[in-house]
C-alpha cells in the first residue's frame, strides 16, 4: 500500500477513527488494532512475505526472554548468535545470495574457471533491511543490558510492526518507541495537526517535485551518450532532488502519521542540501541510518580512537556497510567507498565536528564562504549518487566520463528540448526553488510547515495548503514508487 494512493487515503481515516474513538479507552485494544492495521498494511504488498515478517518479530522476542532468563554467559551468547545469525541470513539469503553468486562467478571467470551457480529467483520482501535492523538493535540493546526485554509481545510487535515505519523506516530504537507503545496516549490536538502539515509537505516533495525530476533524471541516465556535460551535471542534479524528496518525503509522511496517533518517530531528515561539509550532510542524511551504523558498528568497533590507521579503517568500514545496506550492487558499495573518501580528510584534520550548529542560524542569508562550502558539499553529493542511480559500474563511469568534459560550462538548448517541453523544465525548476526557499526559512525548525502559533497569519497558512493541495492533485499523474522501498 503506498502512502500516495487512494487506497492509503480510506486506510489512514479509517484506522484513526477505530484508534481514537473506538478503542482510545483501553491501551491493549489500542496496540492491538495498531498490530493487526500494520499486519494488513504490510499484507497488501504480498501476504506471503507477512509470514517472513512474523516470524523474525517472533524470532526476536523469544531470544530477548531466552537471554535474560539464561543461567550463564556461554547461555545468552548462543541466544544472542542464534538470533543474529538467522536475521543475517535471512538478509543475505534474500538481498545477497545473487549478489555473490554472481561475483564469485565472475572472479572465476576472469582464471578461465566456467561455473555456473545456482540463484534465486525471489522477490525482495518490502522493508525487511529496516525491520530487520529494528530486531538487530533490540537484541544487541538486551544482550549488553542496556534494556530489559520486553515481556508482552504485542508491545513488542507494534514496536517491530508500526505501519507509519514498516516499509522505509525511520529505523526506530527499542529505547526511544517501545516505552511510548506502553504509556496511554491522549489525543492531542496541536500534535495531529502539526503531523498534518508534515504529511502535507511529504506529499508536495513526493508527488510534485521527485516524481517530475525523476522523468528528466531518467532522460539522461537512460540515455546520456547523447547530451553534453552540463545536460549530464543537470541530470545528476535532478536525480540528487529526486532522492531527496522521495525518501524525505516518505519520513516526513511517516513522522506525520505517526503523530496523528500521539506517537514520535526519530527524525530522519534535517535538510541535509544545506550542509556545509560531508560530515555536516551525515548527521543531516538519513539519520537514523546513520546512528545505528554509528552505534553498533563504528563505536564497538573503536570509532575515532585509536592510531591513524584504525580510524581510517572503521570510516572506511562504516561507509562501505551502509553503501552495501542500500543494494546489492557493486555501484552502492563504490557509493559509500567515495563518501568515505570525502569524510577522510575531515576526519585526519579533525574538522568532522565543525559544522554542528545550522547554517546561518539566527540569520535569513548566509555568508559567501557557507554559500561557497554549501555549493561544493551539494556537487560531492550529487557526482556520488551518479553510482547510486546507475545501473552498474561501466554505466556510471561512462556517465561521469560524459559529464567531466568541456561541455560541463556549456549550456545546449538543445539538450534541454531532447529531455523535455521547454516550459515543463521551467515550472520545475520555479517549484525546486520555491521548495528549497521555503525549508531555507524553515530549517532551524523539524519541517517546513512547522508553523508557530500567532506568528503566522492564518490567511497565509491557508494558502500555502490550498496553494499545495492544488499542486499535487495536478502533478499526481506522474506517480513513481518510492526509491528505498527496493531496499
Amino acid at each position: 500500500m503506498l502512502f500516495n494512493s487512494v487506497s492509503f487515503a480510506i486506510f489512514l481515516p479509517v484506522v484513526f477513527i477505530l484508534y481514537w474513538f473506538v478503542t482510545n479507552k483501553n491501551l491493549r485494544l489500542q496496540n492491538l488494532m495498531l498490530l493487526f492495521t500494520s499486519y494488513f498494511f504490510y499484507a497488501c504488498w504480498d501476504y506471503r512475505f507477512l509470514f517472513l515478517l512474523i516470524f523474525s518479530t517472533l524470532l526476536d522476542y523469544f531470544t530477548g526472554l531466552k537471554m535474560n532468563d539464561a543461567a550463564s554467559r556461554n547461555g545468552r551468547r548462543f541466544w544472542f548468535w542464534l538470533s543474529i545469525c538467522i536475521n543475517v541470513g535471512f538478509l543475505g539469503v534474500f538481498k545477497y545470495y545473487n549478489f555473490f553468486a554472481e561475483s564469485f562467478a565472475e572472479a572465476l571467470s576472469t582464471f578461465g574457471l566456467k561455473t555456473n551457480f545456482w540463484t534465486l529467483k525471489v522477490i525482495l520482501p518490502v522493508g525487511i533491511s529496516f525491520y530487520t535492523f529494528h530486531g538487530l538493535s533490540y537484541v544487541i540493546d538486551v544482550y549488553f543490558k542496556k534494556i530489559n526485554p520486553e515481556r508482552d509481545f504485542v508491545n513488542y510487535a507494534v514496536f517491530v510492526c508500526y505501519f507509519p515505519l514498516l516499509v522505509a523506516g525511520p529505523i526506530e530504537r527499542a529505547t526511544h518507541l517501545l516505552p511510548q507503545v506502553k504509556t496511554p496516549r491522549v489525543f492531542n490536538s496541536v500534535q495531529a495537526v502539526d503531523g498534518l502539515r508534515q504529511m502535507l509537505w511529504g506529499f508536495f516533495k513526493k508527488i510534485v517535485v521527485a516524481d517530475n525530476c525523476a522523468q528528466y533524471a531518467n532522460a539522461v541516465f537512460n540515455n546520456e551518450g547523447d547530451f553534453s556535460g552540463s545536460t549530464h551535471l543537470l541530470g545528476a542534479v535532478f536525480f540528487a532532488l529526486q532522492i531527496y524528496c522521495d525518501f524525505s518525503g516518505y519520513s516526513d509522511i511517516a513522522l506525520g502519521a505517526s503523530r496523528i496517533f500521539g506517537i514520535e518517530l526519530l527524525r530522519n531528515f534535517a535538510f541535509p542540501y544545506f550542509s556545509r561539509d560531508i560530515a555536516e550532510f551525515w548527521r543531516r542524511w538519513h539519520i537514523s541510518l546513520s546512528s545505528w551504523f554509528r552505534d553498533y558498528l563504528y563505536i564497538p568497533l573503536g570509532g575515532s580512537k585509536g592510531g591513524t590507521g584504525v580510524r581510517i579503517r572503521n570510516t572506511f568500514a562504516i561507509f562501505l556497510v551502509s553503501g552495501f545496506w542500500h543494494g546489492a550492487n557493486w555501484t552502492f558499495i563504490v557509493w559509500g567507498a567515495l563518501h568515505a573518501v570525502y569524510f577522510l580528510p575531515l576526519m585526519l584534520l579533525d574538522r568532522n565536528r565543525k559544522n554542528t550548529d545550522t547554517v546561518a542560524q539566527g540569520k535569513m542569508f548566509p555568508s559567501i564562504s557557507e554559500v561557497v562550502q554549501m555549493g561544493t558539499t551539494f556537487f560531492l553529493v550529487a557526482v556520488a549518487w551518479v553510482f547510486f542511480r546507475a545501473q552498474d559500474l561501466s554505466h556510471a563511469f561512462l556517465y561521469l566520463k560524459h559529464l567531466f568534459t568541456k561541455s560541463l560550462f556549456r549550456i545546449e538548448v538543445e539538450d534541454i528540448k531532447k529531455i523535455s517541453v521547454g516550459a515543463d523544465i521551467i515550472y520545475l525548476s520555479v517549484l525546486v526553488i520555491l521548495l528549497l526557499l521555503a525549508e531555507w526559512i524553515q530549517r532551524e525548525k523539524k519541517h517546513a510547515l512547522q508553523f508557530e502559533a500567532g506568528k503566522t497569519p492564518r490567511f497565509v497558512r491557508w494558502s500555502v495548503y490550498y496553494g499545495l493541495i492544488i499542486l499535487i492533485y495536478w502533478f499526481q499523474g506522474s506517480q513513481q514508487q518510492f526509491i528505498y522501498f527496493q531496499f
